[in-house]
């Protein structure tokens, strides 16, 4: 589950020197490399994990919905499901990420009252209906599916240290964005461990429109996972935290 959330954010870098049409070359070749290795990566087994989000719509306002992640592997591909359970219809919601073979990813929104991988009445989004909120909260479909990595522009701009850990600065450029939604991510991508520990989403005019921090970390079966996330929408002054239930087994 840490990949799912393993998003941060910061600033976007700017550069003083055009690069050679040989550097422009490279630059894209490792981009698309690195971004084909992210969409490759996938999980060794089935697991199940809950937590809760935290919604802030506003300073003076939170809304809690307990959420559940079911993630099963299979021969063909791999999908997560999202449930979130909240006392409105706005704050419930079930949807499948199904992770294909061929490193596109598939997103179903389960019809109501039915869950898990097994659901049989679901609608696919496509396009601008992955860019709509998960149960209400600040994280959209394609947030959750990754989906950026899968754009055909992908450009690795430097190597930096971030946090302390170098990375690649990863940017992924939409081709055809739609209104409102995500026409550039700029990631900050651990090299050692090709987690995402820093990331900012803007829109078609340069404008961010999202940061993803994580917050806080938890050790696991001797193994770092998130245990917090945060997510700002620098457009609506709102934010979500996501707090996983994280236990050795």
């Amino acid at each position: 589950m840490t990949r799912y959330f393993a998003w941060a954010a910061g600033c976007l870098l700017a550069t003083s020197t055009l690069a050679s049409p040989d550097e422009a070359a490279t630059a894209e070749t490792e981009g698309r490399q690195l971004a084909r290795e992210l969409r490759e990566l996938r999980p060794a087994e089935n697991s199940s994990l809950t937590g809760v989000l935290k919604i802030f719509p506003s300073r003076n306002k939170r809304i809690e919905v307990p959420v559940h992640f079911q993630t099963v592997v299979t021969t063909t591909n791999w999908q997560v499901v999202y449930t979130a359970s909240g006392t409105n219809i706005e704050h419930s919601s079930s949807v499948t990420i199904v992770h294909l073979d061929d490193l596109s990813s598939q997103y179903r929104l389960v019809q109501s009252g039915q869950t898990g991988c097994e659901a049989s009445a679901f609608t696919v989004m496509t396009g601008e209906q992955i860019m709509r909120p998960f149960a209400g909260s600040d994280f959209w479909l394609a947030d959750l599916g990754l989906e950026f990595f899968s754009w055909p522009k992908q450009k690795v701009l430097k190597k930096e240290l971030r946090s302390g850990q170098a990375c690649s600065v990863l940017e992924s450029t939409n081709p055809n964005p739609v209104a409102g939604g995500y026409a550039r991510v700029v990631s900050w991508i651990d090299i050692d461990t090709g987690g995402i520990v820093h990331a900012e989403a803007y829109d078609a005019s340069g404008t961010r429109l999202k940061r993803f921090e994580p917050k806080a970390l938890k050790k696991v079966n001797g193994q770092w996972q998130l245990q917090e996330m945060l997510i700002r929408n620098l457009k609506t002054g709102s934010r979500t935290t996501i707090e996983f239930d994280l236990k050795d087994k």
